[in-house]
């Protein structure tokens, strides 16, 4: 029998009530897994569904502690921005497994901001009919977290960046599902009033279909795009490639898929003059645009 493997993974996403959301996140960790058969992945929540990472982290830590003590254990949020289930539910698994093993166990970063996002946020755009004329509303869920609304407002401006670099007259706004001003449902009626001869887009900043892919769909645009993971499309290799950017990164050694397949964080063609008062979101030291 071979031996199991001693990197572990442990991949956390939100939870969802929406039956077709789960299933996309699980095809999700499953293309992630099969992708690193030498990582041994495990699938949990911090919200919503079961099993909770307060559960799930414990158990695979002293299993595989178990089988080889000096395995290593990586909790990737599959979350889009560093908000309250990362610093406070994950944070807290993680210590309090710490406090009962002596088990290496790292936390990585979130998925966004990121380069993969970026581009698969692009795509998801222009396959809804998105055109350089129309009027482009980047909308992300909203946090009561300061860092994860900063984040977005990151995502924004490269977004923002990326577009207009091809089209430099087009027009990209930015609005809330919850939680902060402006909220989408406010600012669409108000850019539609504003501009009636123009297309309001939503661009989706959403994991999966879910309560707040309703939010969007409900907000009177005349477009709205489909979350990152988009029913009855193929799974998007960019969020694939992110979580294995991910994984490796916090392993002995680099990523264990290829360490040359994606340059580090904050190589994003950063365009922007250093901003003292701007804080980067990625804690780069370059200048992040």
């Amino acid at each position: 029998m071979s031996k199991p493997p001693s990197n572990h993974a442990i991949l956390a996403s939100h939870g969802t009530d929406d039956p077709i959301g789960a299933g996309l996140i699980h095809d999700l960790v499953t293309a992630v897994a099969a992708a690193l058969p030498e990582v041994q992945i495990h699938e949990t929540f911090v919200d919503v569904q079961h099993p909770q990472i307060t559960d799930v982290l414990p158990r695979a830590v002293e299993a595989g502690m178990a089988a080889d003590p000096t395995s290593t254990f990586t909790v990737v949020p599959l979350l889009l921005s560093t908000g309250y289930h990362v610093r406070q539910d994950i944070t807290e698994a993680v210590l309090a497994t710490k406090a009962q093993s002596p088990a290496a166990i790292e936390v990585t970063p979130a998925l966004g901001p990121s380069s993969e996002l970026i581009d698969l946020l692009y795509q998801r755009l222009r396959e809804t009919g998105w055109t350089p004329d129309d009027i482009a509303v980047l909308a992300v869920a909203g946090s009561s977290d300061a860092a994860a609304v900063d984040e977005c407002r990151l995502v924004h401006a490269i977004l923002q960046d990326a577009i207009q670099s091809q089209h430099p007259n087009a027009v990209v706004e930015l609005a809330f599902l919850s939680a902060v001003e402006p909220k989408l449902k406010d600012l669409v009626p108000k850019l539609k009033f504003q501009n009636p001869r123009k297309r309001v887009v939503v661009a989706n900043y959403l994991l999966a279909p879910g309560f707040f892919d309703g939010l969007a769909r409900k907000s009177g645009a005349h477009l709205v795009a489909q979350p990152l993971l988009a029913p009855n499309q193929p799974l998007a290799q960019q969020l694939v490639n992110v979580i294995v950017r991910r994984i490796g990164e916090a392993l002995p050694g680099g990523n264990p898929a290829d360490p040359d397949a994606n340059p580090a964080e904050g190589r994003l063609g950063c365009s922007k003059t250093q901003n003292p008062e701007w804080s980067c979101a990625l804690g780069c030291s370059s200048p992040c645009r």
